[in-house]
């Protein structure tokens, strides 16, 4: 048995297969994931678990030198936006298109979907390298 970091082994076997600038999708209940992009659900009810918590925990693991996120959290959740640069103060953020992002999904190794529900609140993360 895993004795620390995530416990969900869906997650965990996703950021272990993580190589240089792969992408792997976090974000809230409602956003559309492509048919072509494994989806691991943590969905319990509204809020639960938050965006923010799973976001910190995948930060734990992962090692990230970019993150791509919706230019409309800028106006529609400024919150939100500040609780994810507290959260990744030293990662290059790229502002896009929300429609941009979705797309970009694509191209995910996975999309983890939270239980949140503040509008946009949606990043992709782009791995980087421990060495």
């Amino acid at each position: 048995m895993k004795k620390t970091g995530v416990m969900n082994s869906n997650i965990s076997r996703v950021i272990a297969d993580m190589g240089h600038m792969d992408w792997l999708g976090v974000g809230d209940a409602g956003t559309p994931v492509p048919a072509e992009t494994e989806k691991i659900d943590l969905s319990v009810r509204p809020g639960l678990p938050s965006f923010i918590d799973v976001l910190e925990e995948v930060l734990k693991e992962l090692e990230v030198q970019k993150m791509y996120i919706a230019e409309e959290i800028k106006t529609e959740n400024p919150k939100q936006l500040e609780a994810i640069k507290r959260t990744v103060p030293n990662v290059e953020i790229e502002f896009i298109p929300h429609s941009e992002l979705k797309k970009d999904l694509k191209s995910s190794k996975a999309f983890i979907r939270t239980g949140e529900e503040t509008p946009y609140s949606n990043v992709i993360l782009e791995s980087g390298v421990v060495f």
